[in-house]
């Protein structure tokens, strides 16, 4: 008989007298990493060294590079940290990282998308010229604004998935065509400006003066992060998988808790606090919802396993088309949702509103925020990671008055090591074997 079609024998005095243990079960192979969580904070460290390693940063690279942006810029000017500066960094980046949101879904595509910021100027003009000029309901103006949006991403689909176009070359047409479209509705006029009443003006105008809002908002976060932690430990165990033990949830929990509780201090305490910004309330709800249908529905499941090969998409039964075309449609709409809040920023819609280098910022917030240029790896979050960092620049520069050029080449090659980072952590994940 083969050595291959042996029976294993134990050793010890069974082994010994040449019988068979007949009454030992197999044990079966347990993944090591599956049992960091009962190694309490060693197997943490040696997991996370173990990542490190492996080229599986994260959002590491983005926190080192908040904490020297902080210590840097409030080392130069003592205000960089104050409740308004950070009021404005947050309402700053709302509009903006909204519209970086669905880059994120593009990118995780495998795709790029250079149409976003004239399909946020076109959302911007048809709310104007519908709301202002012809009097049309405000909120119905919005809804039409953002189906129109929404309307032209699915276009860039359609001609991406069903007719072959190369994404590039979709999104580059329409970014021409769009500005065009865009210069035409608004008509003779330069700019339209928001009336005082108008719901666009309180999307970045609006502050929640009662104190209770800003903490409410933190315990709400807090509460929503531990059921979410608990749910996910109920769920793994009743796999059979090691869960969090409750003193991990706790810290955790406690981390979180200090977080935004500390924000909500930060705005409604201080000299110069203006309360919770809605803004960022908004922006917040996108990242929420976005984040869940990113991973924790079927359609999220498909973006990744699309972004990571399409064709190993298409045999295992994925439309991927549709996928394409969906996520195409959603980067208009939230393109379209950012173009109102800059039309909030700038007090009216104008024939250059997205033009410049808001598409560069958008990208640029997505890939510095974690998300791979090169597809199937990323995280919602990364749109807010990424805009902050770009928004603390430019009011860290701003205060110390630096040109807006100096500004410009800074973020250049903040978004340039950003993309080294990812490449050199997709090698280094090849070599260990990994991606």
């Amino acid at each position: 008989m083969s050595d291959l079609t042996k029976t294993p024998r134990r050793r010890g005095a069974h082994a010994a007298n040449g019988s068979e243990d007949q009454s030992a079960a197999p044990v079966p192979a347990v993944d090591p990493r599956l049992l960091v969580r009962e190694e309490g904070l060693k197997g943490y460290l040696t997991e996370f060294s173990r990542k490190v390693r492996g080229g599986e940063l994260g959002s590491l690279p983005v926190i080192i590079g908040l904490i020297v942006i902080a210590i840097v810029f409030q080392s130069q000017n003592s205000n960089f940290l104050s409740a308004s500066s950070l009021t404005n960094i947050v309402v700053y980046s709302a509009g903006l990282g909204i519209m970086a949101v669905g880059i994120v879904f593009v990118l995780i595509l495998g795709e790029i998308d250079l149409s976003v910021g004239s399909v946020a100027g076109v959302g911007a003009a048809v709310w104007a010229v519908l709301s202002v000029s012809n009097g049309v309901n405000d909120w119905l103006a919005i809804v039409i604004a953002l189906l129109s949006g929404l309307g032209l991403g699915l276009l860039h689909g359609f001609f991406f998935a069903k007719i072959g176009v190369p994404a590039f070359v979709v999104t580059l047409a329409g970014f021409l065509g769009w500005s065009g479209f865009q210069i035409w509705l608004m008509g003779s006029e330069g700019t339209i400006n928001i009336p005082s009443s108008s719901v666009v003006e309180d999307l970045t105008g609006y502050y929640f003066q009662d104190k209770a809002a800003a903490y409410g908002l933190a315990l709400v976060a807090v509460l929503a992060y531990a059921a979410s932690l608990l749910r996910d430990t109920k769920r793994r165990r009743a796999a059979a998988l090691p869960g969090r033990p409750a003193g991990e949830i706790v810290l955790r929990t406690g981390v979180v808790a200090l977080m935004c509780f500390a924000g909500a201090y930060v705005l409604n305490e201080p000299a110069g606090a203006r309360g919770l910004p809605l803004a960022l309330v908004l922006f917040l709800g996108v990242l929420v919802v976005a984040d869940f249908v990113a991973r924790r529905t079927t359609f999220g499941r498909q973006v990744f396993a699309v972004g990571g090969s399409s064709e190993a998409a298409r045999r295992a039964g994925i439309n991927v088309d549709r996928v394409r075309i969906t996520v195409f449609g959603l980067s208009g709409m939230l393109g379209a949702f950012g173009g109102l809040f800059i039309a909030s920023l700038q007090s009216g819609a104008s024939k250059s509103l997205g033009s410049g280098n808001t598409l560069m910022l958008v990208i640029a917030a997505a890939v510095i925020g974690g998300t791979s240029l090169f597809g199937g790896r990323g995280k919602v979050w990364s749109a807010l990671l990424g805009m902050i960092v770009i928004q603390s620049i430019q009011q860290g520069l701003n205060m110390l008055g630096m040109a807006s050029e100096i500004q410009y080449m800074i973020t250049g090659a903040v978004l340039l090591a950003a993309v080294v980072i990812d490449s050199v952590s997709r090698k280094t994940q090849k070599t260990a074997g990994r991606a």
